[in-house]
């Protein structure tokens, strides 16, 4: 045998790298589950369900194309558990001349594909993962020089670069950016989508009972499990998000609404992260429903932005700076991620129903995440290791290249103000002007000191106030500063009392 590929659970492409120059008569395919990646986090029953589900079908793909494919199950005979293992026992059996692999999407990985060859005794090549637009060189380049990072100015570089929502030299619509146009609130007389819900299959439901046996114990609820498995049920559920959620995703993007999960949100991330859709095809086919007049601008616009902006950006700055960029605590937040996050537990309404949602869905969207768990864990002075491990195994898109840095950069501030350019904190007027999540909640959002008030609204206060030294020369915080500097003394005092009843309380 000449080559063994490696591919990994997120590289579930077939014009994967490693694919592309390889020889079917030659070379051989091997994929694993393997407990160490199963249990590196306490991960959600449905996206350890989720991954290896869409990995038996990945394999099953390939077989049918025509590729020699070595699969090894979780349960199998002989299972180091470990990716470094399986590659041993592979080569003992196959002798190959070469292995090669894609890069890793997570340091943890990288580093461990660092000592495959030593470990085996055979080659190595890794390749560059040219499934995204930007390379981690190209990245590195872009960021070489410049006093600040921002994902705005990295955005228009990839805008032009792709041609994608262009007219000529300039941003279709005449701006690079309508976000001012997408932060509308949600009403609950609006007719709202629902993402595809794909039918179990036997293979599906061989790996629930897997998940049931072996993973028991972990966070969240297995069934109903609806998630697409294949690119093809993967790209049916892109035609309806264009079809019946795009128009509308631009407007409420940032709304949240008690009762609907997914509100006009596409729920394809996970798709993408997993390699099953190639988010260059799903900017041209949104891009194809503006052009033909399916979708205003400001939706198409914010749509890819997520993914030639932000999803390309934030793995720039993890590769940028790791593998330290999960060690980072600028505030020195030590306190223990409260239980709710995993019972749901609660009387913030708001929170439970964030909670409720991920322990049902492995989902939520980005508001929820930043606005309503993050949020609170910032203000709370959580361990933002603690909330990053949390958001790593809780949701079913969430790879450490993508969740690190909008845990430690934008949800928690950690790292500082690197990614961001204040913290994302707010009060429960945030939540109440973008949800009606506080007209069910046993919390006075209007009350801001005492008992049954928000308690977002003391804390909020409260994280202020003690992180002055560190963010009183953000200028975006100035006006924050001077209204609490005009406060009375008493009011003050009211403020961080009532912030440390509830914290002492958590």
């Amino acid at each position: 045998m000449r080559n063994l590929i490696f591919i990994l659970g997120d590289q579930l492409s077939h014009n994967i790298a490693s694919l592309k120059n390889a020889d079917r008569d030659c070379d051989r395919v091997l994929m694993v589950e393997v407990m160490d990646e199963a249990t590196y986090v306490g991960h959600h029953k449905k996206k350890i369900a989720f991954l290896f589900s869409a990995m038996r079908h990945f394999a099953e793909e390939l077989k049918s194309d025509g590729w020699n494919v070595g699969y090894i199950k979780l349960n199998d005979p002989g299972n180091t558990a470990s990716f470094t293992g399986e590659l041993k026992r592979a080569c003992e059996r196959h002798c190959p001349e070469r292995i090669i692999a894609v890069e890793a999407g997570e340091y943890r990985v990288k580093a461990a594909m660092e000592n495959w060859q030593e470990e085996t005794g055979v080659r190595v090549k890794i390749l560059e993962d040219d499934r995204f637009l930007c390379s981690q060189k190209e990245f590195q380049s872009w960021a070489d020089g410049r006093k600040s990072l921002r994902m705005e100015y990295f955005y228009r570089e990839m805008r032009k670069k792709t041609g994608f929502l262009m007219d000529g030299e300039e941003p279709a619509g005449g701006k690079w950016n309508f976000d001012a146009e997408n932060r509308k609130p949600a009403k609950a007389e609006l007719s709202l989508p629902r993402p595809r819900r794909m039918r179990v299959d036997d293979i599906t439901r061989d790996v629930l009972d897997l998940v049931r046996d072996n993973f028991a114990e972990n966070f969240g609820d297995l069934e109903p499990f609806w998630f697409a498995v294949t690119r093809e049920k993967a790209e049916a559920a892109l035609d309806a998000f264009i079809r019946e959620g795009l128009p509308s995703f631009g407007d409420f993007q940032d709304a949240m609404l008690e009762g609907e999960k997914f509100l006009y949100h596409s729920v394809l991330s996970l798709y993408i992260n997993a390699g099953l859709l190639d988010p260059h095809d799903v900017c041209r086919r949104v891009e194809r429903a503006y052009l033909d007049g399916d979708a205003p601008i400001n939706a198409a616009e914010g749509f890819v932005r997520q993914i030639i902006g932000w999803r390309e950006y934030v793995r720039g700055i993890y590769w940028l700076n790791a593998p330290n960029y999960v060690d980072q605590n600028y505030f020195g937040a030590e306190r223990p991620l409260p239980e709710f996050y995993w019972t749901g537990e609660t009387r913030m309404n708001c929170v439970r129903a964030s909670v409720a949602q991920t322990k049902e869905e492995a989902y939520a969207h980005h508001i929820q995440r930043l606005m309503v768990t993050g949020n609170f864990a910032m203000l709370a002075g959580v361990d933002p290791q603690a909330v990053h491990e949390w958001y790593l195994g809780v949701y079913a898109d969430a790879f450490e290249w993508v969740e690190a840095p909008n845990t430690f950069g934008m949800s928690q501030f950690a790292d500082g103000g690197l990614l961001a350019s204040k913290p994302y904190a707010a009060s429960g007027n945030y939540i109440n002007k973008m949800s009606n999540y506080c007209e069910g909640c046993e919390y006075d959002v209007k009350k801001k000191t005492g008992e049954g008030a928000c308690p977002f609204n003391p804390l909020y206060w409260d994280f202020l106030v003690r992180n002055r030294n560190k963010l009183k020369n953000n200028r975006r915080l100035s006006r924050a500063y001077s209204t609490w500097d005009r406060m009375d003394s008493k009011r003050q005092k009211e403020y961080r009392d009532s912030a440390n009843r509830i914290l002492d309380r958590l």
